[in-house]
């Protein structure tokens, strides 16, 4: 595929303005909104900034290029911005800016076609050529005859490894995978031509692995240079020089690392050994110290989650049979609902917390945090200070791991091997067991323990108060910190048999897209054409408890939905816990009420009442559109009947 089948004259704006970043992404992203490239221009926008949060998209030499893979994406494109003057982009003044748009099931040769673009980026002739466009047309012509330059090129084999160079060969990959992993690895390969150094670099970008290095490559290899935003499995450099460092260091420092890696410290450890770079500050392990703890508890999370949701839907099939239905005394007893009630709640919830510390660890130290993690969870499950006690756990074996491996780097080069099959998994664990039983799970398992019981005899206007409070933090930021916080306060009191928050928790997660469903149907012309369409979706997203599903309305009007969002879902969360209403089930919305909930009518009354709270709010506050534009009137009802 070539790159003018995703780059159209339309969408090339060569007199960008703006004052910022967000000028710059949202005016682009227009450009493929109105030329039918995206569905959802919120949508899109935020799916960017998520991705511009992970690592600023300012490359160097004067370019930033935005970009994204999104459900919202029709078509995959490019659209082109410049600006001659130049715009501030974050901690960059840029001139040029690529925002790319790619499909969540992008094809590879469509990606290929993206990442093109970003090697071309490196040369400066091409980025002159630029500047110095006349027209969209000429931009056009200028990309084609780039590319009619690269096959040419492309079609001459490439000299093997000269045992009288230098040869130095690498991987790239970003986060993406589309465009950092393209320019990182053709400014090292430039750097390498100019120095008169064979490089050979494999990119591991979203169209897969491509230029793969072969074992006889690595081993002829005087260095390695691993530019990456991401983890990446260093075992097959094992012995080798390696370089660890970012995409951005190899787009803007590419001759320094081709100089430097041949005397790179020796691979020994796991991928995220310190001693294996020595660009540590420039690479993404330099970010903040809350972005990182974050990072670390969502990786257990994203592990630990399909363990909780399997266990608790199972447990909630077993009460299918009766409420006793997995106690022998019982005159419900079953024995297929004793076994599925087993599954659930002794399997599957006794694995959540070691999974979810063991991922922690992992996420902090790499592999060799996993064990000691995971071991060091089990003990505070079965040491009564459970999910919190898992998180300590988590953080704890993750850092020691790390000082071990400072330490262990001392040892004589024969017994490095010993490290990841013997060092670091007994004194991990040794150390991670003996602080997690003797520190943390007395303090947290009393802790617990006092929770549990003040919840279990909780009633009245306590009741009410942490029913709103759980209902309005888990939609507060709608899958974010907050989010996941709340959630796995409902998951802890689950599995310690207290069930009432995790119902007023999920009863808070239904209402906002329902709400805003409910809110498109009654008060249409408050709403565009598009968001009444999205509303449609809602019903259903908020049905299955996606709360995600009332984004795009939060991204275009925050200022109304968000706070109707919180009051909304902290009604109908007061009121799950004010009429004693139980969920022994953790996720599955309307798929679950009617076998996990105690009082399933009572609980589809509390999320109507929410979502109908929330959407008078909405409704009320927004303004009326008229034939598109947005026209201040006082509050109007637009009759249901």
């Amino acid at each position: 595929m070539e790159i003018s089948e995703v780059l159209s004259q339309e969408n090339i704006q060569l007199d960008l303005k703006g004052n910022g970043k967000e000028d710059v992404i949202r005016t682009l992203a227009t450009l493929l909104y109105k030329n039918g490239s995206i569905s959802d221009l919120e949508g899109y926008i935020k799916d960017v900034w998520q991705r511009e949060n992970e690592i600023s998209t300012a490359v160097g030499n004067g370019i930033a290029i935005p970009h994204a893979k999104s459900k919202y994406v029709k078509k995959t494109a490019i659209a082109f911005g410049r600006s001659l003057n130049g715009i501030q982009y974050g901690d960059e003044k840029c001139q040029l800016f690529f925002l790319i748009a790619a499909g969540e099931n992008a094809s590879n040769e469509h990606l290929k076609a993206l990442s093109k673009i970003s090697g071309f980026l490196m040369d400066d002739m091409f980025r002159a050529h630029l500047i110095l466009a006349q027209t969209n047309a000429e931009v056009i012509d200028l990309v084609n005859e780039k590319e009619a330059e690269e096959k040419v090129d492309s079609s001459t084999i490439a000299p093997k490894a000269d045992s009288d160079k230098d040869f130095i060969v690498g991987v790239t990959a970003c986060t993406a995978g589309i465009a950092h992993t393209y320019m990182s690895a053709k400014a090292l390969e430039d750097a390498g031509e100019k120095l008169g150094v064979q490089v050979k670099i494999e990119t591991e970008g979203s169209s897969g692995t491509e230029n793969e290095l072969t074992t006889d490559e690595i081993n002829q290899a005087s260095g390695i240079v691993i530019a990456a935003d991401r983890t990446i499995d260093l075992s097959r450099f094992s012995g080798k020089h390696v370089l660890q460092t970012s995409t951005k260091a190899g787009i803007n420092d590419a001759e320094n690392l081709i100089k430097t890696a041949s005397t790179a410290p020796i691979y020994q450890g796991s991928s995220t050994d310190a001693a294996a770079t020595t660009t540590a500050k420039q690479s993404t392990s330099a970010k903040s110290i809350g972005f990182g703890i974050y990072k670390h508890l969502m990786n257990g999370v994203s592990f630990m989650l399909p363990f909780v949701v399997a266990g608790g839907i199972l447990i909630a099939v077993s009460f299918m049979f009766g409420t006793g239905s997995a106690d022998p005394k019982s005159a419900d007893y079953n024995t297929l609902a004793a076994f599925l009630n087993m599954v659930g709640s002794k399997a599957a919830f006794g694995l959540m917390v070691p999974i979810f510390a063991g991922y922690v660890a992992y996420s902090i130290a790499d592999r060799p945090g996993l064990a000691p993690g995971a071991i060091g969870g089990m003990i505070a499950y079965l040491g009564g200070s459970g999910f919190l006690g898992g998180v300590v756990a988590g953080f704890v074996a993750g850092y020691i791991i790390l000082g071990l491996k400072k330490i262990f780097t001392k040892l004589p080069q024969s017994l490095q091997g010993l490290n990841p099959v013997l060092l670091y998994p007994v004194f991990g664990t040794l150390f991670t067991t003996l602080i997690i039983q003797y520190m943390i799970n007395g303090p947290v398992g009393g802790f617990n323990k006092d929770l549990t019981a003040w919840l279990s005899h909780m009633g009245g206007t306590n009741a009410v108060l942490v029913g709103f409070i759980l209902g309005g933090l888990l939609v507060s930021d709608m899958g974010g910190p907050l989010n996941k916080i709340t959630y796995a306060f409902g998951i802890q009191m689950l599995t310690t048999g207290v069930t009432a928050p995790m119902a007023a928790i999920m009863c808070g997660g239904m209402i906002p897209p329902i709400a805003l469903g409910l809110a498109t149907t009654i008060f249409r012309n408050k709403f565009t054409p598009q968001e009444r369409e999205t509303g449609k979706v809602a019903y259903v997203l908020g049905a299955c408890f996606i709360t995600e599903g009332v984004i795009p309305f939060a991204g275009a009007d925050p200022l109304r939905v968000i706070p109707g969002n919180i009051i909304g879902a902290g009604v109908g969360g007061a009121l799950s816990m004010a009429f004693g209403i139980t969920l022994s089930a953790p996720h599955g919305g309307i798929f679950v009420i009617p076998i996990a909930i105690n009082k399933p009518l009572l609980y589809v009354g509390c999320i109507l009442a929410g979502a109908v709270v929330e959407c008078l709010i909405v409704g009320l506050t927004k303004k009326t559109i008229v034939a598109g534009e947005v026209k201040d009137t006082k509050a109007d009802v637009v009759s249901i009947f």
